[in-house]
């Protein structure tokens, strides 16, 4: 029989086990942000049926999604954690207490053409705050707290919090006349950063046939600065003409008001009239993130606003904001750009106990004893000479090597090796578990990311 030669598919990102270990200390880092604003913890299945998980579907969407059967039923992998979300809110109900506030760390899958920093199976990590019929505008006003919480602690400082609301790009649409048109217009200049404002232009006069003077006006409202306060005190001067403006911008007007009370740094956060995510699912305040010196990362971290998160499932108005953050684009992107921090621990153990008697007793007893204060403990009890296993803790990387010999025993001491600084001490076991848990609270201190 012939050897299959091993492989992993194209755009699905399969890590060696130090890789893993950062990827997990994201997570935890998020798991537990997130647990501070009361979001619950979900999970949903990976596979739904085709015609729940596409109730809203169509065009690129039913183009890129995983569609297969098994037997008579008609299945898919999820493509985002949107959708499901919708569906479980809508199926549960009746159980659940509004507003619901989850947070939700799965894998997603998109046929789409695999590319680098582009995956086929990704992490998303997302937050969502549901309401049932109405959601506090405040609500709105946290969200960028929670992003400002979260890559804060990551270890980034140099990020920015990029705010707008739709109901004002709509109301200034209408005030031109261009309401028809409002959704390829912001989809238009959602590509700004790329394209640039000559291109913009050329696409609003050429493509959508709007006129010249027009689109200027346009350019020209998207380009209004200077900080946060000169940008609302400039929308004022449209105030008046369109009542949905008028309501974006006291909206957005509020979620200003509260930040600094929700604590973020005024210089992360800053109100943009560019941001208009591209979907036509957002109804209000929308979010974008950016790395300030990689701006070629793109967003991090995008959500906002919406009506009415379960349409297709149930009459009941469900309201909701939420974010997203493409976990595994922004962890491969942050490798290649050397961001991440090699200083912190990845090794799978803090300690490798090395048995150097028949009797392994003692060397177990131990062992448990620093399991049992929390220390991550190995045994290794393979016949393999000591060069050996010296190498393995060093090709780990664990931090530090006990070993236990009949002199040891006998003294009713442990000798313990730091592996990082060479550092050798023969102390009774109380006192080489304090010098364990001292070192690695140390080691501790750094962030994920290099910010």
């Amino acid at each position: 029989m012939p050897i299959q030669k091993p492989r992993t598919l194209s755009g699905f990102m399969e890590l060696l086990p130090a890789p893993q270990q950062q990827m997990e200390r994201i997570m935890e880092i998020l798991r537990r942000t997130y647990s501070l604003y009361g979001f619950t913890p979900l999970d949903t299945p990976a596979i739904e049926a085709s015609e729940v998980l596409l109730a809203k579907g169509g065009g690129e969407t039913e183009k890129q999604i995983y569609r297969f059967t098994k037997g008579d039923a008609d299945l898919s992998l999820r493509f985002d954690l949107t959708v499901p979300l919708a569906k479980y809110v809508a199926l549960h109900y009746s159980e659940l207490s509004f507003p619901f506030r989850r947070y939700q760390i799965g894998k997603v899958y998109r046929g789409e053409r695999a590319q680098r920093g582009r995956f086929r199976e990704f992490y998303q990590a997302d937050i969502d705050i549901i309401g049932d019929g109405k959601l506090s505008i405040v609500n709105e006003a946290e969200i960028p707290s929670i992003i400002y919480k979260t890559f804060s602690t990551l270890g980034l400082k140099r990020f920015q919090i990029r705010v707008n609301n739709r109901k004002i790009l709509n109301g200034f649409y209408a005030m031109l006349g261009l309401t028809e048109l409002s959704g390829d217009v912001m989809r238009t200049v959602d590509k700004l950063e790329k394209i640039g404002a000559e291109k913009v232009r050329e696409i609003l006069v050429e493509d959508l046939s709007i006129d010249g003077d027009k689109a200027d006006e346009i350019l020209k409202f998207i380009a209004i600065g200077g900080g946060n306060n000169a940008v609302l005190m400039a929308l004022e001067g449209y105030r008046g003409r369109n009542p949905l403006f008028d309501e974006g911008l006291d909206e957005l007007t509020t979620v200003v008001k509260y930040l600094s009370a929700f604590g973020v740094s005024a210089e992360n956060f800053a109100v943009d009239l560019t941001i208009a995510r591209g979907l036509d699912y957002y109804t209000g305040t929308v979010y974008e993130t950016t790395l300030l010196d990689h701006p070629e990362i793109g967003s991090v971290c995008s959500g906002g606003r919406y009506d009415n998160l379960a349409e297709y499932y149930t009459d009941r108005q469900l309201p909701g904001a939420g974010i997203s953050i493409g976990l595994t684009r922004l962890f491969y992107v942050l490798g290649e750009q050397g961001l991440l921090n090699p200083e912190l621990p990845t090794a799978p153990t803090d300690v490798l106990v090395l048995p150097m008697t028949e009797d392994l007793s003692t060397a177990i007893s131990l062992a448990t004893r620093m399991r049992e204060v929390g220390i991550r403990t190995q045994l290794h009890c393979e016949d393999k000479k000591f060069k050996a296993k010296i190498s393995y803790a060093d090709k780990l990387k664990i931090p530090y090597v006990v070993f236990l010999g009949e002199e040891e025993i006998q003294k009713g001491v442990v000798t313990c090796k730091d592996m990082v600084t060479g550092e050798q001490t023969q102390l009774d076991p109380a006192a080489t578990i304090y010098r364990i848990k001292a070192g690695l609270a140390e080691r501790e201190k750094g962030t994920v990311i290099l910010g």
